[in-house]
């Protein structure tokens, strides 16, 4: 039995989200067929108005309403410290742990020969202006531990280093409650590198 054409409209769009696919398009379609108007308009207007609203920071490129997102803007941030992330995505993770301090530089993607994405096709000019222009004493490299993201840290830490600026990048490792055995052996390898003293 095929769906009422405008259900359909609907079940297409929610498909073409990442990560749903046919019965989670299916459920969230019922779900909103189901629930009150104002609550399926609130979800409506929320789209709306994060669509308008929302662009990137002209410092950083992460998510902002205003010319500089809320981290760019705040006096409590250091921004000697300048931690480069892939996408705005990866900001909300770190910002959880409460460890990092610093600012940050979204590059809009990780280097990728193979989809032809290249340095041209980042912030990394942006980036480099950053760091001539403002007092920075190190660079977080937190690109993805993938092809991508070493490849991206490499070429970056290649070019950052000659100016005097300290380039790290986290530890890989064990995740905390991990068994050993379940670990590949990369991750086991980046863990027995990154070891410290007790």
């Amino acid at each position: 039995m095929n769906a009422a054409p405008s259900i359909q409209k609907l079940l297409d769009e929610l498909e073409r989200l990442p990560g749903v696919g046919p019965k989670s398009a299916q459920r969230i379609a019922y779900w909103i067929l189901n629930t009150d108007k104002e609550t399926a308009l609130r979800l409506s207007d929320a789209i709306v108005e994060v669509k308008a609203q929302v662009h990137f920071c002209t410092r950083c490129f992460n998510y902002a309403e205003d010319e500089l997102c809320e981290i760019c803007q705040s006096p409590r941030r250091d921004s000697s410290v300048i931690c480069v992330v892939s996408e705005p995505r990866d900001i909300p993770p770190i910002e959880r742990t409460g460890v990092f301090s610093g600012v940050y530089h979204v590059l809009g993607g990780a280097l990728s020969p193979m989809e032809g994405t290249g340095p041209e096709d980042l912030h990394v000019a942006e980036l480099m202006r950053r760091l001539s222009s403002e007092d920075v004493r190190e660079v977080v490299l937190a690109t993805n531990p993938n092809v991508e993201g070493e490849t991206t840290a490499s070429y970056l830490a290649r070019f950052i280093k000659p100016l005097g600026i300290t380039v790290t990048r986290p530890a890989s490792g064990l995740p905390v409650g991990g068994d050993l055995e379940f670990a590949d052996e990369v991750t086991l390898g980046r863990a027995l590198e990154a070891r410290r003293e007790l």
